[in-house]
């Protein structure tokens, strides 16, 4: 067993495999907990799995074995178990608040003190979540990027009434096992990933709406163009760089960037036929039985580029 501490995750699912396998490559003792404890064995083996392939690749993370992550990795089966003595819980059950809110109100009958309570919510701000507790200030999100094995952001948010220590502890955890957290000051709806992504979407759908581009060519535009910078610079960085610093980056094209913006459309809603010719073009590429086969591509190609900005520091 690892000196290390324990570290609870509740739900089996892709995610929560991810986080199981991140927390045990820096040696943590990890225990997993699904309403349905076939689901858990399930993961286990999965986990096992991938471990074991990702050693034989050279893309296993940690400085031990995958032997050894895979023996720090156990399943349980009562929620009672996950939490007792866990320094870090990560809830990662599904996207539904009802749900969510039911199950930390039957943490907030079991929880200890000195125990994190971290969720991965992409969507629900901890205020929502943790609201009724009465450890509401032991509760923070820690949203990761899918697939986190490979995509090391972490974006830690809490409520106004979240403790400072647990977001501190956070941030500390999640640099302890090479995710890459930002934090922000406060809750805001979609946390910033997903609001600049949003922004992204949201002019990505007019622009084929219009005719102006097709599916194929707009998100050539990322993959060739913008995606090539951001992938090692943020959108910031790259106008610094671009001109002689982001002052002078601001006096050549601030006139010129606003007056493209005042062309710009509301928010869309993503319904009516545009979703289908979206949908039609994008089948065409990676037809619906082919997604788990260009998943698997992601993964390597994003592996990939973690090895090369792991050994491409400025």
């Amino acid at each position: 067993m690892s000196e290390k501490g324990k570290i609870g995750i509740i739900g089996s699912g892709l995610i929560g495999q991810s986080w199981a396998m991140l927390f045990a490559s820096v040696r943590y003792n990890v225990v997993i907990y699904d309403v349905d404890y076939e689901q858990v064995k399930n993961a286990h083996n999965k986990i096992k799995n991938e471990l074991e392939i990702m050693e034989k690749n050279g893309t296993l993370r940690g400085n031990i074995g995958a032997e050894q992550q895979i023996a720090l990795i156990k399943g349980v089966s009562t929620l009672e178990e996950v939490l007792k003595d866990a320094i870090f819980v990560q809830e990662c059950i599904p996207e539904v608040l009802s749900l969510k809110q039911e199950l930390y109100g039957l943490i907030d009958k079991i929880i200890c003190p000195q125990t994190i309570i971290s969720s991965s919510t992409s969507t629900f701000l901890p205020s929502h979540l943790s609201e009724k507790m009465e450890h509401r200030n032991q509760v923070i999100v820690a949203h990761p990027v899918n697939p986190p094995y490979f995509v090391p952001l972490v974006e830690i948010v809490p409520s106004e009434w979240t403790e400072s220590w647990i977001v501190q502890k956070t941030r500390s955890i999640m640099e302890e096992i090479k995710q890459s957290p930002v934090t922000l000051s406060k809750e805001v709806p979609g946390f910033a990933l997903n609001r600049i992504q949003y922004a992204i979407l949201n002019e990505c759908w007019h622009l084929v709406n219009d005719g102006i581009l097709n599916v194929q060519d707009v998100d050539t535009v990322m993959s060739e163009g913008l995606g090539m910078r951001y992938a090692f610079l943020g959108p910031l960085e790259t106008t610094h760089l671009n001109a002689e610093g982001f002052t002078n980056y601001t006096e050549r094209y601030a006139n010129s960037m606003h007056g493209v913006c005042q062309h710009f459309k509301a928010p869309p809603k993503f319904e009516g036929p545009l979703v289908k010719v979206i949908a039609d073009q994008l089948n065409s590429k990676t037809p619906l039985e082919d997604l788990q086969k260009r998943r698997l591509w992601r993964d390597q190609s994003l592996t990939k580029l973690s090895q090369l900005k792991k050994y491409n520091n400025y």
